[in-house]
């Protein structure tokens, strides 16, 4: 039987920031913050590369990379900023492109992006 794995979020909420289950690992929505927490604004590029750094750092210490993303969902405040997204998320990934949706919504901390991760680590 698989074992499922919890890790907890440092922020006194209600979820883990990861689980690891069946060959997996799910990372939840990471919103744009620095290394120490604090959230990054700006305009979407900003916000992106933020959000993606902490993406990188959380799949490492889980043993993953970004080339083993199978599935995101994106969140972004307005769709006007879906280019701009765009052209982050596609450097980042490269020919690595996971399966995506992408949907508006209201974000917390009224940030401009939010991306949600689903990895395969076997």
């Amino acid at each position: 039987m698989a074992s499922i794995i919890r890790y907890p979020s440092a922020k006194p909420l209600p979820l883990s920031r990861a689980v690891k289950a069946g060959g997996f690992v799910f990372l939840s929505g990471v919103l744009p913050a620095d290394a120490e927490g604090r959230p990054v604004t700006g305009e979407i590029r900003v916000e992106t590369r933020a959000v993606l750094q902490q993406i990188d750092t959380a799949l490492a210490e889980l043993g993953a990379g970004r080339t083993d993303v199978v599935r995101t969902t994106v969140w972004l405040a307005d769709l006007g900023d879906f280019a701009a997204f765009n052209e982050k998320y596609a450097r980042y990934f490269g020919e690595h492109l996971p399966a995506r949706s992408t949907v508006q919504a209201v974000l917390n901390r009224a940030a401009r992006v939010e991306v949600e991760v689903q990895a395969w680590v076997g």
